[in-house]
């Protein structure tokens, strides 16, 4: 566990007495289903469902005996009831209780991410809204490019966001199984039927073939889809770092008031939180590799999988939850400059119009390609090396003079050409209110 990154909500889904409810929880949908089926008599069954219960302290103390955390469990559970306990666990293995629980619990997890989800949504679809026209410099390769807007970058990151959201959808559906199959997947001791009503009740639907397990692959589909979020929360993070950068300083983390940014240098205010964030999504992407490991047990199950999900099921979870209210919290209170954003889209003395003015002289004035290539790049080099503007030195070319005048040239360094098609790309996405329900993303 990670005390300091816990979040309440996902603490007590992960506590050790919500395992203990969820496994009660299939322990008396069993019973149950055991009773309809005619081989608990009714009067046991209402002992059960009104006596049934534990203590998480005595089942710990049962379990220091036998070491064996199931047993301990429906030990104490039938302590509680009396003689009706005995049909507590009847014909169940101990995986039939912990996977079928687990399912419970990791779909509910999933959903506590997804309502975080969907407020990070929000707070990024607000910022691409308010900057949708804000112009900015596009980099490759760190290098300028073309103009853009800072909310058609935005809009990529929330584009990203809704198929992290289809993705953990998939995954919630993967995992909604349980099993109530046996020692080895034949229901030797408990038939289907009783797998189907217990299934029914839990709102779960019954894994159409088992061993003693719920197979791995499913649980690593739900740890991939964690990942893949987090990986999308540091992209943006790691965007948020460079745009923090004093040679670029476009937007800056908020800075609250007292915060300190380093003990040797009182004028530092660095990107904590989008670090942050980039290093949990490291740990984060290291949990998808021991899952994926967890796959491949021995025959119809061995426990190795077993000791290393207690940690990584919590803590990716705790870990993906606490970086989606963070960067939440950073988006809504993004410091943006659209000023530096401007100063730095004309920091190349117009070279960033480069490609409109090559494609112009092609089109339009008939230039060879390769000649037109030539005489533009002759000049953007020029201008590197510092001897002008962009625009000065093209109006002077000697390809160029006599064909295309100065003011013909000037009308291929705006910016709006750029971006003409920047509602239309909007149009593409519904705000986050009109999305539709985790449920119904697959």
């Amino acid at each position: 566990m990670i005390p300091r990154y816990e979040t309440p909500e996902m603490s007590s889904i992960w506590s050790l007495e919500n395992q203990y409810r969820s496994w009660l929880r299939v322990e008396l949908a069993a019973c149950r289903a055991w009773a309809k089926q005619g081989l608990l008599p009714p009067e046991d069954l209402k002992t059960i469902e009104e006596k049934s219960g534990f203590d998480v302290a005595r089942v710990l103390e049962i379990e220091a005996e036998v070491h064996h955390d199931v047993i301990a469990f429906v030990s104490c559970v039938a302590e509680r009831i009396g003689p009706a306990g005995r049909f507590v666990h009847l014909g169940l293995t101990s995986s039939d209780v912990v996977d079928t629980a687990s399912s419970l619990r990791l779909r509910e997890a999933l959903d506590v991410i997804d309502q975080a989800l969907l407020k990070l949504l929000e707070a990024v679809w607000k910022l691409a809204q308010a900057h949708k026209y804000t112009p900015e410099v596009g980099r490759s390769h760190g290098v300028h490019a073309e103009p853009i807007t800072f909310g058609l970058k935005v809009l990529t990151w929330y584009s990203q966001l809704l198929r992290d959201r289809r993705r953990l959808a998939f995954a919630r559906e993967e995992i909604s199984v349980g099993k109530i199959s046996g020692a080895v997947g034949t229901y030797a001791h408990c038939p289907p039927v009783i797998e189907e009503r217990v299934c029914a009740e839990l709102g779960l639907t019954p894994d159409p073939v088992s061993t003693q397990i719920v197979q791995r692959d499913r649980h690593c589909t739900v740890m991939f889809a964690l990942s893949q979020l987090g990986a999308t929360m540091e992209r943006i993070a790691t965007e948020l770092r460079h745009l923090q950068r004093t040679e670029v300083l476009e937007a800056t983390e908020p800075f609250k008031k007292g915060q300190k940014g380093s003990s040797a240098m009182p004028h530092k205010k660095n990107p904590i939180l989008s670090e942050r964030i980039c290093g949990m999504a490291r740990l984060l992407r290291a949990f998808v590799l021991t899952s994926e490991e967890n796959v491949a047990l021995w025959h119809e199950r061995d426990i190795s999988h077993s000791s290393n999900e207690r940690i990584i099921w919590p803590d990716g979870f705790h870990l993906c939850h606490y970086m989606l209210k963070t960067l939440t919290g950073v988006l809504n209170g993004l410091n943006v400059f659209p000023e530096r954003m401007e100063r730095n889209l004309k920091l190349t003395g117009g070279l960033v119009y480069s490609q409109r003015v090559l494609l112009e002289l092609v089109e339009r004035f008939g230039i060879r390609r390769e000649d037109a290539y030539k005489a533009v790049q002759r000049n953007a080099m020029a201008v590197w090396e510092g001897e002008g503007h962009f625009l000065d030195l093209l109006a002077s070319d000697e390809l160029l003079a006599g064909r295309i005048s100065r003011d013909e040239l000037a009308e291929l360094f705006t910016d709006d050409y750029y971006f003409r098609y920047v509602d239309e790309i909007f149009g593409r996405f519904a705000a986050p209110e009109s999305l539709p329900a985790a449920g119904r993303l697959c």
